[in-house]
This record gives structure tokens, C-alpha cells and sequence, in this order.
């Protein structure tokens, strides 16, 4: 696929590119995250780092025109949509990657780990202030369209939990701990959403 993307990013490059922009963009450095997990779990380590590497040069293609769109038309819808919390889960999964490449032996990542997980903190209160903002909008749309918030967060607490085995700060357990029942909590009422509106009966008029 990254032939293709990379041709379509060529083709669209610019302000048309920019227009487009949106936070499921950021599945394609998700992706390569989770292959720097595998080849870390593995012992492939030469090749989880380069894998860690493409999907930090990625997230950081993708950002940069989120928030460049942002900046440029911040009441664009596709800016308000669940997806936009991977800006998050992005940063997460890339700081469990890290974490896995640590495990497999690399001990000289833990920096870049420690900046990721940052990263992906310091998109919280943005994304809670924007999601805040847009409520009624977000009521709208499909449930399923809400696994791509679900996702993230689950991802930042197994992340954290990463990063306290990695530096035994205690602190971080209690963090991970949070963010899974918060993330529990977006599951079971995403889920409930869904069934509910899938088995509603129709009106009878």
C-alpha cells in the first residue's frame, strides 16, 4: 500500500492535500507501528527500529497537515470526528513500540519512548476540549463510528503500562490503571449504543 499512498500524497500535494487531511490518516503510522511490535517480539531488532522509525516520519507527515488544516479551517467537520482522537492512540501505540524494542534489547530508545508518551499526554486536553465543544454534532453521528475514539484509549493505558515496566515508575501503573477503566467505560457504552440501535424496533407509524 505505501506505493499508493505515497502517489496519492505526490498527486494531492499541497492545499488540496491539506483539505483532505483527517485523523484516520493516521492509521497508516498505526500500522507500522504494529509491525515494529512484531518484529520487536520477534528479535528482529534491525528491523523493528527501521519499521519504529517509518512510523514516527509518518505520524509526523500526518500531524503536521491535521494541524495545518486545523489552523487553516478549525469547524471543518472531518476535524471533529471520533477519528481524530488517533492523534493520540498514534503517539500511544508508537510509545509501545518503543517499549517492545526496549524489551527485545535496544536499551538506547528509552528517550525517544519517554517523548512519545508525551506526545500522546499532551493531546488529551485538545482533544477533550474540542470533542467538549462539538457535542451535539458528535451525538449525531453512527456509534460505529466511535470505535475510532475507543481505540486510543485503550492503546494510551496499555502504553503507559508498558512505560512503567520499562522505568518502574510506580506512577505510571496508577495512570495505566485509570485510562483502562475509562477506556472500559467508552467500550461498554459504544457497545451498548450499537445493540441498542441495531435491535430498536421500528415506529409503528
Amino acid at each position: 500500500l505505501a506505493p499508493l499512498v505515497a502517489r496519492r500524497i505526490w498527486c494531492d500535494r499541497g492545499t488540496r492535500l491539506r483539505d483532505r487531511a483527517r485523523g484516520g490518516w493516521e492509521l497508516a503510522s498505526v500500522s507500522t507501528s504494529g509491525l515494529a511490535i512484531l518484529a520487536a517480539d520477534l528479535k528482529i531488532v534491525a528491523l523493528a527500529v527501521l519499521f519504529w522509525a517509518l512510523a514516527i516520519a509518518v505520524y509526523l507527515l500526518m500531524t503536521g497537515l491535521i494541524v495545518w488544516r486545523a489552523i487553516h479551517d478549525s469547524s471543518a467537520p472531518a476535524l471533529v470526528q471520533p477519528d481524530i482522537w488517533i492523534l493520540m492512540g498514534g503517539a500511544a501505540i508508537m510509545t509501545l513500540a518503543g517499549d517492545h524494542i526496549h524489551a527485545a534489547g535496544l536499551q538506547s530508545v528509552r528517550p525517544v519512548t519517554v517523548v512519545t508518551w508525551f506526545v500522546a499526554t499532551a493531546w488529551i486536553p485538545p482533544l477533550m476540549y474540542v470533542s467538549a465543544q462539538r457535542v451535539r454534532r458528535l451525538r449525531e453521528l453512527p456509534p460505529g463510528l466511535w470505535w475510532a475514539a475507543v481505540f486510543p484509549l485503550g492503546m494510551y493505558s496499555a502504553a503507559t503500562f508498558a512505560m512503567a515496566l520499562e522505568t518502574g515508575w510506580r506512577w505510571f501503573s496508577t495512570l495505566s490503571l485509570v485510562f483502562f477503566w475509562i477506556a472500559f467505560v467508552a467500550w461498554t457504552l459504544t457497545v451498548a449504543t450499537e445493540v441498542r440501535l441495531r435491535f430498536r424496533r421500528p415506529d409503528s407509524t
